[in-house]
């Protein structure tokens, strides 16, 4: 154990490990979710709350867990990103790990009252969340560093987390809800694509995988802005098919340009990490103007 791992770490150097700029990517599909529930008139708030709880809680432990796996491998002792309290010595790693499966149990807690409160199957499927968040980057073989990140983050916290809630509120999914899943989870991905893109030279010298290390800097750059895209295509497709409304999701548009500038121009390391949170603000945006949409028509 190093010196500084024997330190106590700050709050701030906690908080920094749990990755704020990440979050959106979990509050996004519950709004998102909610409003295709609104849409139906069923939606329900207190479980939109627990539904919040459970996706909060698991992207927390998934931040921790992967800094806990990556900072034991040695992969985060040459990027550029913000803190890791594993790899920098912070924090000795058993304690991260503790912290990522208390923030799991925190979810696993909030998801089995969701559950009990909707349909008791549903149990089944946040253990089956939490196992991915966990084998993402622990175990032996973390699929995240056989560059099926992006596809986890696309069914984890688009397709179930916005199904998921809509389901819990409506007992049912429908059509928008599904158009909603798909672009969080293209935009979702899109963070985690562009965390990638900026960790290509320290991933591609220590054996970590990622989709971006498989396709390399400029297909990876032109992945991030059609993924990017995908809301605004469902804001028009959704504006045809269901509600005039559903075009208050362009209004999003100005952030998520602001967010693909860097990619576009080639930026590298240090100079890519804006792009997260803009790209995160976008999405979260996104989610709160199409949930707007549909209470209002």
């Amino acid at each position: 154990m190093s010196p500084q791992s024997r330190r106590t770490a700050t709050p701030a150097q906690w908080l920094a490990g749990a990755r704020p700029h990440t979050w959106a990517n979990a509050f996004a599909p519950v709004i998102s979710g909610t409003g295709a529930a609104a849409l139906r008139d069923s939606a329900n708030w207190w479980r939109a709350l627990l539904a919040l709880g459970v996706a909060w809680a698991l992207i927390i432990g998934v931040n921790y867990a992967n800094d806990y796996s990556d900072g034991i491998r040695g992969t985060d002792e040459d990027r550029s990103g913000t803190l890791r309290l594993t790899g920098s010595g912070v924090v000795a790693p058993q304690k991260v790990k503790r912290a990522a499966f208390l923030a799991f149990g925190a979810a696993g807690v909030l998801g089995i009252a969701l559950s009990l409160a909707s349909s008791w199957w549903l149990i089944l499927v946040g253990a089956f969340c939490i196992a991915g968040a966990w084998f993402y980057t622990g175990g032996s073989r973390p699929y995240g560093y056989r560059g099926l990140g992006e596809v986890a983050v696309f069914i984890f916290f688009g397709l179930v987390a916005v199904l998921g809630t809509e389901y819990t509120q409506s007992g049912t999914i429908s059509w928008v809800g599904l158009a909603c899943a798909v672009a969080i989870g293209s935009i979702s991905a899109a963070v985690n694509l562009a965390n990638n893109l900026r960790d290509i030279p320290s991933d591609s010298a220590s054996g970590k995988i990622t989709l971006a290390v498989k396709l390399g800097d400029s297909s990876t750059r032109r992945l991030f802005c059609a993924l990017v895209t995908v809301p605004f295509a469902m804001s028009l497709l959704l504006a045809v098919t269901n509600t005039w409304w559903a075009l208050l999701g362009l209004l999003a548009v100005p952030l998520g340009v602001v967010g693909m500038q860097p990619v576009r121009k080639g930026a590298m390391g240090k100079a890519l990490i804006p792009v997260l949170g803009l790209t995160g603000r976008a999405m979260l945006a996104w989610a709160v103007l199409m949930f707007l949409g549909f209470v209002l028509s």
